[in-house]
């Protein structure tokens, strides 16, 4: 006991000459390395650009990835940039017989030719599939299960190579893209657009039911497919071909999907036994980006580090006055390494990052949850505002108002809520002022969120602010703002709707609804009951049916609902991916299939108005046609229009650069942290109070000092 007392002194006094405090989770670093601590709450399923449609998954991918284009991290609205283009891509539009024309005059224009020019000199991370021999033979390259059995993770693998981007990569990956096997989410929109692309699927699908079933080696070579819609002009210029006009199609160069994939790569990943031990692009990306993954394990860590290889990025000129200006032409990325950590639970990644254990309070999603927000912020004069101890460590606050919206759907096809009669428009306009939605913000996200107005929320073109952008249905304008229309006209409107005080009034029975909602969404009570009053404020009885996620996904697909709960973040900064939403033709319920109108709302007006602002650059002619349809839309209420959220993020005062984009995901180029100044943080924010440690030992020392004593004078006493 004694010893045991005199060793924890020991141990006392040396962690106290320590600058690491003691419950720091994170490992030691060299401070001539900078690194950068995160989390990531959702576990990514996808690494592989065809296949990946998480934000969450865009964590990791974008970073690593390098579409054509990209956001301009500073400009709002948002703004397109060349990321591995030498400029924006030149743009030709095409009579039938492939002519150039300059205009659509008389509907000449058939199809619009994009020109891709590539820069020179930007190349892929290190990776084994690009090894060769002295032969020139790539070595990791096999054709049976013998010759690469050892091999169970890239670590296995002693050699390494990269090599430059070229053009063909982009090619290679559009056509992974037609291959049904990589299950890319856009493929169906790729074959309506890309020339020969749908033929291409029905080509790679055919080759593959008539590869052998002896044949190891499943691969198949892309490249010796052609297609119309695709050209590779040189190492450095593409040409891709779309049937008709769609602006918005220069959108979809800045997503993921389009990131080029070196054909070595997709061969090496095909080698015979490495899918069954998760090796492949979807678990160890090949990219040419700032990052490369080092280490995946996602149900604990993701590392991210430089790549070695990456030079062609430099921090973009912005906002004369913005706090990044110093940065302004520095080469990217700017720390060496990103460590994220799995973190499910909203408080403990709080207290952590509180401690300085993680640099921001989150990447996708803010955590500031409601059991943390008093500890964050006060309600003050000019709103919310940080408390001072968040002050007094020097936290600064980033808001981030995402170009996304969550609504309640009516299906359209159902007997009781559907239909486009005055009566049925009368139920959906009801309910729809009943439902108030600012309550539900101000009860279940702490006020950070606005009330929708219309699908289109605010940053994309087409959101028109004040007394033009209400829904007057819904609201009226009082004192320059928004005031939901009084209870007793959604009253009215229910008994116009033929269910005065709730009840049918012919049979008098009383109205029910049912609102379907996934187990997977996991709602609280609260919030289910906060749902039913809602309704029941004009008499209508409100029920919920939860399936798994599955079934759900079936009941819309099969338009078997009556209300849901959705939401939409933007794919790209255009009103049309909002109002392609409601498209008649979208309808998830006339294709059985996962289309995007799950409403299945078809009004043959907004259809013609959507079908003419869809080939239609931003423009004053276009702004009109987007507002008669909006009015036809609130008109007719397919969806409680529901709200946009707004998100706060927190910053340590070590980490720069934190300004969020909403639609933007490569970001963690822009980071920088002082590493120094973390280190004397984390040291003042966590000393331990060592009394009670002190107390305890020199308790001990009370009680068996005298008693060792005590021990030996017996026996000195018996010898």
């Amino acid at each position: 006991m004694l010893k045991f007392s005199i060793l924890l002194l020991i141990i006392l006094l040396i962690s106290g000459c320590s600058d690491n405090p003691w419950n720091n989770p994170n490992p030691l670093i060299n401070n001539d390395n900078k690194v950068y601590f995160s989390n990531f709450q959702i576990r990514p399923k996808h690494l592989d650009p065809a296949r990946s449609y998480s934000a969450d998954e865009g964590i990791f991918i974008d970073q690593i990835y390098e579409p054509p284009l990209e956001y301009n991290y500073f400009k709002k609205p948002y703004s397109l940039d060349p990321l591995t283009l030498q400029a924006l891509p030149d743009v030709i539009f095409l009579d039938n017989n492939f002519n150039p024309v300059n205009n659509n005059k008389n509907g000449e224009i058939f199809y619009t030719k994009y020109i891709l020019h590539l820069k020179k000199g930007m190349y892929y991370q290190p990776h084994p599939a690009f090894a060769k021999n002295n032969k020139k033979e790539y070595i990791y390259h096999f054709n049976s299960f013998e010759e690469g059995r050892s091999f169970s993770t890239l670590a296995d693998f002693n050699h390494t190579d990269f090599r430059e981007l070229i053009a063909n990569d982009y090619a290679y990956q559009i056509k992974r893209m037609a291959d049904p096997r990589n299950f890319s989410p856009i493929k169906s929109l790729l074959s309506t657009y890309i020339l020969g692309f749908k033929e291409l699927s029905l080509s790679i699908s055919s080759d593959r039911e008539n590869q052998s079933n002896e044949q190891l080696l499943d691969w198949i070579n892309l490249d010796k497919y052609d297609i119309p819609g695709l050209k590779v002009v040189n190492n450095y210029t593409i040409e891709i071909t779309i049937n008709g006009l769609y602006p918005q199609f220069k959108y979809w160069l800045a997503m993921r999907f389009f990131s080029p994939i070196p054909w070595e790569a997709d061969r090496f990943y095909h080698n015979p036994g490495f899918k069954q031990r998760n090796l492949s692009l979807d678990w160890f990306p090949v990219g040419s980006g700032p990052f490369m993954l080092t280490k995946n394990n996602p149900n604990g860590e993701m590392i991210l580090s430089k790549n070695p290889n990456y030079s062609h990025g430099i921090f973009p000129f912005g906002p004369e006055n913005h706090p990044s200006k110093p940065y302004y032409g520095r080469k990217l990325p700017l720390i060496d390494e990103a460590i994220f950590r799995l973190e499910k639970e909203t408080l403990p990644l709080f207290t952590k990052f509180s401690q300085g254990y993680y640099d921001r309070s989150g990447e996708n999603h803010s955590n500031i949850g409601s059991n943390t927000f008093d500890q964050v912020f006060n309600f003050g004069t000019d709103g919310l505002e940080l408390t001072p101890e968040m002050k007094e460590k020097k936290i600064t606050i980033e808001k981030d108002e995402q170009p996304a919206i969550y609504y309640t759907g009516f299906n359209m096809l159902d007997p009781v809520v559907g239909g486009y009669e005055e009566e049925k428009r009368s139920l959906r306009q009801a309910i729809s002022i009943a439902y108030d939605d600012q309550e539900y913000i101000d009860i279940f996200f702490n006020g950070q969120g606005s009330v929708a107005q219309s699908p289109i929320p605010p940053g994309i073109p087409g959101f028109r602010h004040g007394k033009s952008g209400i829904n007057p249905f819904v609201f009226n304008w009082e004192n320059n703002t928004a005031v939901r229309k009084p209870i007793q006209l959604a009253k009215e409107l229910l008994a116009k709707a033929g269910y005065p005080n709730g009840r049918h009034k012919t049979s008098g029975n009383p109205l029910i609804l049912y609102l379907d909602i996934s187990s997977n969404s996991n709602p609280s009570s609260s919030i289910l009951d906060w749902k039913r009053k809602q309704f029941k404020k004009i008499g209508i009885q409100l029920e919920f049916r939860l399936t798994d996620y599955n079934r759900f996904k079936d009941k819309i697909r099969q338009g078997n609902t009556q209300l849901f709960s959705w939401g939409w973040l933007a794919d790209y900064p255009d009103p049309e991916n909002f109002l392609f939403l409601l498209y008649g033709p979208n309808s998830s319920a006339s294709c059985n299939c996962d289309s995007v109108n799950n409403t299945n709302y078809n009004n043959p007006h907004f259809n013609s108005l959507y079908k003419q602002i869809k080939i239609m650059e931003n423009s004053d002619e276009r702004n009109k046609l987007i507002d008669e349809m909006l009015q036809i839309v609130r008109k007719d209420a397919p969806w409680i229009f529901g709200f946009t959220p707004t998100e706060y993020y927190l910053n340590n005062p070590w980490v720069y650069n934190n300004t969020r984009h909403g639609v933007a995901k490569n970001l963690l180029k822009y980071v920088d942290v002082d590493s120094d100044y973390r280190n004397s943080q984390q040291y003042l924010y966590n000393q331990p109070n060592k009394i009670p440690i002190f107390a305890a030992t020199g308790l001990v020392f009370l009680i068996v000092f005298p008693a060792v004593k005590a021990y030996r004078r017996r026996q000195k006493e018996t010898i």
